[in-house]
């Protein structure tokens, strides 16, 4: 059976989410456009032309023009590695990866991946190790564990590790088994309400449209920006206790305005309150059950302001042994088999290859644009059938319909383009952090062309209210 094609793939999604016919776009370009195995660019450009179509169906439906998304494949894979084209003052943005970060090999011969780019993770990693904070000593401490007995370990301690499996072993996994048959996008109806009609026509297609995102790192953020990126009043939510990655706010924090509330505090969560009943789309990307802890979650939500929509986000897919394990991109490539097959598929020795990472971090990306389509779905539902809505995507569902899409051969030799080499794919703006040079969103509309109309800012500037 023959692999989808980009246009096949884009209208299952498009179906999938319940919306009638063929997706309104236009499709150009040919694979392979990165160095992988997998279909990243058929991947990349089907779940940026889902979210623009639905931009343009939500402007159409309240009265404007129809128009036809376009999606060059190039830019939507290169749009999969937005924190990479990045230039503040003209200088590199900086890494901000931590220096124990990455790959080692266990006692047993196993790899396993450490995420300590937060400072509690870092410092439990080394207390479960009890070693010096160096990449030398966490590899010698290493090589006193087996691969799968640390993940476990560190996962019980509520930090960040995955070991390396091949795809054979994460299907035979019960988390795999798990999330084995989950469509990439799920939308559920989880209230009763009655429609909400869109709001009346004005000049950007979701301009009126009010989204609070409380999200960190990269798909969650995504998606606010993509939203953002067509008009809609995306407000970010994070509070000064939390640990972020500062170095990604001037790629994903385009277009939003940033708050600080800290639901600890009963002041915190009764403004977070207030906001929720002026909003449409209620956006979150933290470990399941960590926002709904402080009486957020989607069944409440859905009861302070019937007709919202919940979009949410997990590294697991909320379901089996591992639903409520924190994760990362990164993380959720090495335990469900991308990094065994991306070595093998490269000619590494399949016994024992070491970890191959995709060119970009493909389930984060997808996953956001997959956030932001399933978040126009729904309201393009609510419009016409009422109701509140859940809009759920999972880091390893993404995976496993990403590996549903076939695989490429020959495809390693294919350069990752450099900043210098994009031209009038980059644009600028001021920022927080200097003067900005970054990546233009890849899903364009002729008649209502995306633009961020706000810079990114630091975490907290803006009041906790609705512009």
């Amino acid at each position: 059976m023959a692999d989808p094609t980009p246009r096949e793939i884009l209208d299952a999604l498009w179906q999938g989410a319940g919306l009638a016919g063929p997706a309104p776009a236009a499709l150009s370009g040919e694979e392979p456009v990165l160095p992988s195995s997998f279909r990243i660019g058929a991947a990349a450009q089907a779940v940026v032309a889902a979210a623009t179509a639905a931009v343009s169906e939500v402007h159409r439906r309240r009265g404007g023009p129809a128009q036809q998304a376009r999606v060059a494949m190039r830019e939507a894979a290169l749009e999969f590695g937005s924190e990479r084209y990045l230039r503040l003052d003209g200088r590199p943005a900086p890494a901000g990866w931590d220096a124990i970060a990455g790959t080692y090999r266990c006692g047993d011969g196993r790899w396993v991946r450490l995420h300590t780019n937060f400072p509690h993770h870092r410092t439990g990693v080394l207390r479960l190790l009890g070693c010096e904070g160096t990449r030398e000593a966490v590899g010698q401490a290493l090589l006193g564990w087996e691969g799968i007995a640390f993940e476990q370990a560190a996962a019980e301690a509520g930090m960040c590790v995955a070991a390396m499996r091949s795809f054979a072993e994460w299907d035979a996994h019960p988390q795999g088994q798990a999330v084995a048959g989950l469509p990439p996008l799920r939308l559920e109806r989880i209230g009763e309400a009655p429609p909400v009609p869109l709001p009346p026509l004005a000049a950007r297609p979701l301009q009126g449209l009010r989204v609070l995102d409380l999200t960190r790192v990269i798909a969650g953020p995504v998606c606010g920006r993509t939203l953002a990126a067509h008009g809609a009043d995306v407000l970010h939510v994070s509070a000064a206790h939390l640990p972020s990655f500062d170095d990604l706010l001037p790629d994903t924090g385009r277009g939003k305005r940033s708050a600080a509330i800290d639901l600890r505090a009963e002041a915190g969560r009764d403004t977070l309150q207030g906001l929720v009943a002026g909003a449409d789309v209620f956006l979150q990307g933290y470990r399941p059950g960590a926002v709904a802890g402080h009486g957020f979650a989607p069944e409440a939500l859905a009861a302070l302001r019937p007709g919202i929509i919940c979009t949410s986000l997990s590294a697991y897919g909320e379901v089996g042994p591992w639903g409520g394990r924190r994760g990362f991109d990164s993380l959720v490539q090495t335990a469900s088999g991308f990094n065994h097959a991306e070595a093998v598929a490269a000619g590494a020795d399949p016994s024992g290859p070491a970890p191959r990472v995709l060119p970009c971090q493909a389930l984060d990306h997808a996953s956001g644009f997959l956030l932001a389509f399933g978040t126009l779905a729904a309201l393009l539902r609510r419009a016409e059938e009422g109701g509140s809505w859940l809009v759920r995507v999972s880091l390893a569902g993404t995976g496993m319909w990403l590996r549903r899409l076939g695989r490429l051969e020959g495809a390693f030799g294919v350069p990752v383009p450099e900043i210098d080499e994009l031209g009038e794919l980059l644009e600028e703006m001021p920022s927080d952090f200097g003067r900005l040079t970054a990546l233009r969103h890849s899903g364009r509309l002729p008649e209502t062309p995306p633009r961020w109309a706000l810079p990114p800012v630091r975490l907290g500037t803006h009041p906790a209210a609705w512009a």
